[in-house]
């Protein structure tokens, strides 16, 4: 390694330590998969945690991982407004502030249109789309009275392509997209960055914790798992890695993945055959006789 390589290493490593030591950071879904990794991640810079999962017994684990870093832990369901109020009102109370905010908090369902109940789909929306916009509303205020602040959302390379068997987890996940890109437009020359987040193929545990709609096969559920496991090659930690990554320069828009990265390329390049395309490309397409249900494979 040249010594200007060595010097640039130093110089990022001391921008990572300027921007994140000290800083507290807030980490929804942080029982596992990715929110577990970034809460390493930003533990390992510096950071201050205050981490919510609907799970406690997961939460805990993560807790059990952070060695002496500064950690609260915090069991809030971010699809319900209220305790997501209740939730920043208690951050605020136990640190005084919040500097960066990740809404990383998501669920997939497996199913077409057809075999899904509207109220599965609520179900998906509430967490996946409402729990971003009451992260966002809750705790604005907190980053608002920051210097420099950072706002995270995670979408998923299904809120840049549709395919088939997503209908829910798409829709949600466009719906993140849209909501954050106007948001950052509206925080434009305010004190807080924003970043959209679309992870490809990560190896966590969503496809195995995923609800199958009421009409859905077993057989269905098996091979949607399958699929996920195909696709999924892209660890937590290396996502966190990325997002930390993009925090740091600002980044408004964060791919995950070569797939993620080929995804945007052939999206942008062919937007109307590119989910059809790409479908295939992926071995996300169901067989003609056993119709779509492809697993949500990302966060």
């Amino acid at each position: 390694m040249s010594t200007s390589d060595c010097g640039g290493k130093s110089a990022r490593l001391s921008v990572i330590m300027k921007i994140l030591k000290g800083a507290v950071a807030v980490v929804t879904g942080a029982g596992s998969g990715i929110g577990r990794a970034l809460a390493l991640k930003l533990a390992s810079q510096g950071a201050q945690l205050a981490l919510a999962d609907v799970n406690s017994a997961a939460l805990e684990e993560t807790r059990g991982l952070l060695g002496s870093a500064e950690v609260r832990t915090y069991v809030v369901d971010v699809s319900n407004a209220s305790a997501v109020e209740g939730f920043a009102a208690q951050v605020k109370q136990d640190f005084g502030r919040t500097s960066v905010l990740i809404n990383n908090a998501g669920v997939a369902l497996y199913g077409a249109f057809a075999e899904l109940t509207l109220e599965e789909f609520d179900w998906l929306f509430r967490i996946n789309f409402w729990g971003v916009i009451h992260g966002c509303k809750f705790f604005l205020p907190l980053l608002k009275a920051e210097p420099d602040a950072h706002l995270v959302n995670i979408s998923s390379v299904f809120g840049l392509i549709g395919p088939a068997g997503q209908t829910a987890y798409a829709a949600s996940k466009f719906a993140v997209r849209g909501f954050t890109q106007s948001l950052s437009r509206e925080l434009a020359d305010t004190n807080i960055s924003v970043s959209c987040v679309h992870p490809g193929g990560v190896r966590t545990r969503i496809a195995e914790n995923a609800r199958a709609g009421a009409a859905t096969q077993a057989q269905e559920q098996v091979q949607a798992r399958e699929r996920f496991d195909q696709v999924a090659r892209t660890s937590p930690e290396r996502a966190a890695e990325v997002i930390v990554s993009g925090i740091l320069r600002n980044k408004a828009r964060i791919l995950i993945g070569a797939d993620a990265y080929q995804i945007d390329f052939v999206q942008r390049l062919m937007p109307v055959r590119a989910p059809a395309l790409l479908a295939k490309l992926m071995e996300l397409k169901a067989p003609k006789e056993k119709p779509a249900i492809a697993a949500a494979a990302r966060k």
